[in-house]
């Protein structure tokens, strides 16, 4: 028997945006998608990083002044896709400021699995790591994201088939 791996319990829909989109660009675009974070790719199309509400929150928030952010925590992956972000959330946040891009607030560390990872070595990363999701490739590829959401999934799953059978 097979056992279980990423890609079997992966969300194969991985939303991207340019690296080149406006912070205000993005908060429409989380909001229109509802969801709370996504994959910044280049003019060329290649990953380059992740962005999420946090990171927007933490450059636009104290009056508009730029806050430095400490790049060795994982926010994008700790707080989780599966919210939705809210207009009245990000009324507070300065998305108007000048200039400021996605590039800029953008979190440059990927943390990923290869889609045939056990789901056991992808729960240990993501206990080890303290991060909420992890995106899913095959070689080069982004295939997916694989959240602590899905992994309790699997548990539930589980559960019901040794309750039925």
């Amino acid at each position: 028997m097979r056992s279980i791996v990423a890609r079997d319990v992966m969300t194969p829909e991985v939303l991207t945006v340019d690296e080149n989109l406006t912070i205000s660009e993005l908060a429409k675009f989380l909001m229109g998608h509802e969801i709370t974070g996504a994959v910044v790719r280049d003019e060329n199309g290649t990953d380059v990083g992740v962005v999420s509400v946090t990171d927007v929150a933490s450059a636009t928030s104290n009056g508009g002044e730029r806050i430095t952010r400490d790049r060795s925590r994982p926010d994008f992956y700790v707080r989780g896709w599966e919210g939705s972000v809210a207009e009245e959330e990000l009324s507070s946040l300065h998305l108007e400021e000048d200039g400021l891009r996605v590039r800029d607030v953008m979190n440059p560390e990927i943390y990923s699995v290869d889609a045939d990872t056990p789901v056991s070595e992808v729960a240990e990363t993501m206990l080890k790591g303290h991060l909420h999701r992890l995106l899913v490739t095959e070689g080069d590829e982004l295939v997916g994201v694989i959240s602590t959401s899905d992994l309790l999934g699997l548990l539930v799953e589980g559960r019901g088939r040794g309750e039925s059978g």
